[in-house]
């Protein structure tokens, strides 16, 4: 509880009964990591990010809506929290999950799909970190699912990144030698989707996973300005 003025003793008695506990905010946005999100929670005090990760890692949390999980890459929602002065991984981690749920229950409504829930939430991770653009959400879906349907390599950047930050091999650039990276998360090397989420997405991405456009597009390339060109075939461009 934070008294940051003189009140009198019923004043006190009445904030503690009714719970008024003091918190503050902090947010994850879209697209991050589990370490990303770690490095946050450490940053602003809450506790240590390896306490964090490791409340990130009991994948038993999501395991109802996806039994493959190994950790909860992809299912810590990223949002706006008010916390307590101190707030446990673990307590935070279960909220997050629980967040992420709602959320994903609510843009499915009933809804079903040829892929999974892990699949999905994959695709939606790859959609966050290619582009920030509302309207192109939903393009990004729909190449990624031609593509899946003719069983190309889905050939996303940041699936590599996601491959070599895991081996501890990313200084922050991509070479061409490391498309050919050995990883089953380099989308490069392997056909179809990576074998899970490689970040968190936001529920605009999410809905775009389970609602792509009716595009035929292939191929994407970016503008250098957070937009990108879609084609059919690499002659258009």
């Amino acid at each position: 509880y934070r008294f940051d003025r003189p009140i009198t003793a019923l004043d006190v008695v009445d904030k503690i009964a009714n719970g008024d506990v003091y918190t503050r905010r902090l947010t994850f946005p879209e697209g991050l990591t589990i370490k990303e999100m770690a490095a946050l929670y450490e940053m602003h005090g809450f506790g240590k990010g390896r306490d964090f990760v490791a409340a990130a890692g009991d994948a038993t949390l999501i395991h109802d809506l996806d039994p493959q999980a190994k950790d909860l890459e992809g299912y810590l929602f990223p949002e706006t929290y008010a916390l307590p002065r101190v707030a446990p991984a673990g307590q935070l981690i279960q909220l997050m999950v629980d967040r992420f749920k709602t959320t994903y229950q609510g843009v499915l409504q009933g809804r079903t799909d040829s892929l999974t829930t892990r699949q999905l939430v994959t695709l939606a991770s790859l959609i966050e970190k290619e582009t920030a653009q509302a309207q192109e959400r939903p393009i990004v879906s729909a190449v990624y699912r031609n593509r899946i349907k003719k069983g190309m390599g889905m050939q996303a950047d940041p699936t590599v990144v996601y491959a070599l930050v895991k081996a501890g091999r990313y200084d922050g650039n991509i070479r061409r030698a490391d498309l050919d990276f050995d990883s089953p998360y380099n989308t490069y090397k392997y056909p179809g989707l990576p074998p899970g989420p490689i970040a968190s997405p936001g529920r605009a991405s999410l809905e775009a996973a389970l609602s792509p456009s009716d595009v035929p597009y292939l191929y994407f390339v970016s503008r250098n300005d957070g937009t990108h060109v879609f084609a059919e075939t690499l002659a258009d461009y």
